[in-house]
């Protein structure tokens, strides 16, 4: 009995130092650099807005936010290496609708689950995309492009940021949407994709607005179409597909980061508060808008906005790859 009743004192002893200790580990953290894994390559545009957003949360918290460039697998290497990592609060993934929504329905043996496996911290803005052409391109418009694609089914090349990535998968809906069938070219990037765009080699690609519109102002690409449901301020010549040869299309990026299942709490609410307050910055909010980013209502940008989020997408690109007969298995 002494034994028994030693040891229950010595349980509650332990909670009540870990309960003392949570306060602590909150107010300490961050007490080192923050790792973001971005499973792309640098230069492209899901890299471009992590490391934008990044240097400002980093400026909040009073701590270095690395990126971790691991591309692989439309992204799903990195994911899945996020989500091995330790649950401390050290190492999180910027997520999108390519990995973190739509991969389930694509993938038989997916290593991670988007629900299960992680924990939602918050939510970016929003970016539509834009299909362009190489310059010299014989398309004038994206009509002329479909009627190519129709006429010589598989003869036109459309570049990607890699199998399974935004930009392989709004190509595929185009496609399936206008009734043609294209050859999807993957590249491990969305920069490396528009590069060959710009040199030539392929003929065209989706990629998004805040990458995209430098190259659009210097004449390197041309853009045909945007992907959201209402033209682009930055981009008011440019039609959506929605009214030219995809009734109904809309489909733009979205992001988030996600920590691993089991990081704790006060480390989530304390990189969103801190995300919530850059958010609030209005020459920072400005910026984004002029490269086309999509600014959200703030409760939109929350964990738990992410988390409903990213649930309701998986459900929605199941759909959605059944209806395109989209499949990377």
């Amino acid at each position: 009995m002494h034994r028994i009743r030693t040891l229950a004192t010595g349980l509650a002893l332990a909670g009540a130092t870990l309960a003392a200790a949570m306060p602590a580990f909150a107010q300490a953290y961050p007490a080192k650099p923050i790792t973001w894994i971005v499973p792309f390559a640098a230069g492209g545009p899901t890299d471009a807005l992590a490391r934008t957003i990044a240097d400002r949360v980093s400026r909040e918290v009073g701590q270095s936010i690395i990126i971790d460039n691991s591309p692989g697998a439309g992204g799903t290497v990195g994911a899945a290496k996020a989500a091995r990592a330790p649950a401390d609060g050290y190492t999180m993934l910027v997520g999108h609708m390519g990995y973190m929504g739509a991969a389930p329905a694509l993938y038989k043996k997916l290593p991670y689950d988007p629900v299960k496996d992680f924990a939602p911290v918050f939510r970016f803005p929003d970016t539509p995309m834009v299909l362009m052409v190489r310059k010299d391109h014989p398309a004038k418009d994206v009509r002329e492009l479909v009627e190519m694609g129709k006429k010589n089914p598989g003869k036109l090349f459309i570049s990607n940021a890699g199998v399974g990535s935004t930009s392989h998968l709004v190509a595929a809906l185009f496609a399936a949407s206008a009734g043609m069938k294209v050859s999807l070219v993957p590249y491990k990037g969305a920069g490396p994709a528009l590069i060959d765009v710009i040199g030539g080699q392929v003929d065209g690609m989706f990629d998004q607005t805040n990458t995209a519109l430098p190259q659009i102002t210097e004449s390197k690409v041309r853009a045909l179409a945007v992907t959201s449901a209402a033209r682009v301020a930055q981009l008011k010549d440019v039609p959506t597909l929605a009214e030219t040869v995809a009734p109904g299309f809309e489909a733009s990026t979205w992001y988030g980061i996600y920590a691993p299942k089991g990081t704790p709490q006060a480390v989530i609410d304390k990189m969103q508060q801190a995300y919530l307050k850059v958010m609030t910055d209005k020459a920072f909010t400005a910026k984004m808008s002029a490269q086309a980013i999509q600014m959200l209502p703030p409760e939109r940008y929350t964990a738990s906005a992410l988390g409903k989020h990213t649930a309701a997408e998986v459900e929605r690109w199941k759909s959605v790859a059944a209806k395109a007969n989209i499949s990377l298995d």
